[in-house]
């Protein structure tokens, strides 16, 4: 099904691309925390690419990673601004304003990157994307992902209550902060760019992270303790500014969705492909691996369903459909 809808996707876009040449010539700007290998930062180069040529070079996108335009929050303001006009955003910043996409981060809500992929193409998870221009300004194009949440730490971590009093880095949102804050750790909101020089300093004593951040900016160099647990997904959001959307005709809103939607569709199937070599490569390494389960966290699980469960509606509708994709 997925297959039918981006071949529908690319099919309409290329129809399209004719009509929008006689709109009016953009150029746009997009932002995003991901250093320039990563691949959120690769596809919207290809995005930018894909655009240029469909547009037949009418419109252009100019690609700004490693937090360039400011951090998520700043690039925020900027989009309900239109100071910028694109970004791909962790889904984290978007919960700190709208609370029900909190729900997308419930521990153990999905199983894999695979189960994690197929909640985030749903039609369930479709319909948080549809609270953004009211909630915050913005209209999504669609979901991508990283892998599934570890936690890299300097000292081992053999039980939940080895997490008590540690200091660890997370990215600064709500959700994730109740959880580790119900474990006993003291949560460290800190940009992704200054993790290594934390843990190398002692800033801080673990990190939760993926597989592919882990290897790309090699911060298993200043931890080699790894607990291997898989207890969140971490999705990320595609969007465009509210105020540049109205500016633009039918046309070039159609082809501006599906043509980032395709790329989006990219970094999800990017991340399903390359994660089982990743855990590979990372269990090649010489760290002290434990294995973690939602049974390792209960205590922490309960405490954080009872604040979200609340907060976020849309988590009984996300639990449902996530079941259903078990089966």
């Amino acid at each position: 099904m997925n297959r039918i809808k981006t071949l529908t996707l690319a099919v309409v876009a290329t129809a399209l691309a004719a009509s929008s040449l006689s709109a009016q010539a953009r150029e746009f700007r997009l932002g995003l925390i991901t250093p320039p290998q990563h691949l959120w930062s690769t596809e919207a180069e290809a995005f930018a690419e894909t655009l240029a040529e469909r547009s037949d070079g009418e419109h252009s996108v100019s690609v700004f990673p490693a937090q360039q335009l400011g951090n998520e929050a700043q690039m925020v303001q900027q989009l309900q601004t239109g100071a910028l006009d694109m970004a791909f955003l962790t889904i984290a910043e978007i919960s700190n304003r709208i609370p029900d996409f909190g729900a997308l981060y419930a521990p153990y809500l999905v199983d894999d990157v695979d189960h994690a992929a197929a909640l985030l193409r749903s039609d369930t998870a479709g319909e948080l994307l549809e609270l953004m221009p009211q909630g915050v300004g913005l209209v999504g194009m669609g979901y991508g992902m990283v892998g599934m949440r570890q936690v890299l730490s300097r000292e081992p971590i053999e039980s939940a209550e080895g997490l008590e009093g540690m200091r660890l880095r997370i990215t600064p949102f709500e959700p994730i902060r109740d959880f580790y804050t119900a474990t006993g750790a003291a949560p460290e909101p800190m940009p992704l760019l200054e993790v290594y020089d934390a843990l190398a300093n002692g800033q801080v004593d673990a990190i939760d992270m993926d597989f592919d951040s882990i290897l790309i900016l090699k911060f298993y160099e200043q931890a080699e303790n790894l607990l291997i647990s898989n207890h969140m997904m971490f999705p990320m959001v595609g969007v465009v500014s509210g105020r540049v959307w109205r500016e633009l005709d039918e046309s070039d809103r159609e082809l501006i969705e599906t043509t980032m939607s395709e790329h989006l569709e990219n970094v999800l199937t990017g991340f399903q492909e390359m994660d089982a070599a990743q855990e590979e490569e990372i269990r090649q390494l010489d760290l002290n691996i434990v294995e973690a389960d939602a049974e390792f966290f209960s205590e922490a699980i309960d405490e954080w369903e009872a604040t979200w469960a609340e907060k976020a509606p849309m988590l009984e509708a996300l639990r449902e459909e996530a079941e259903q994709l078990r089966q």
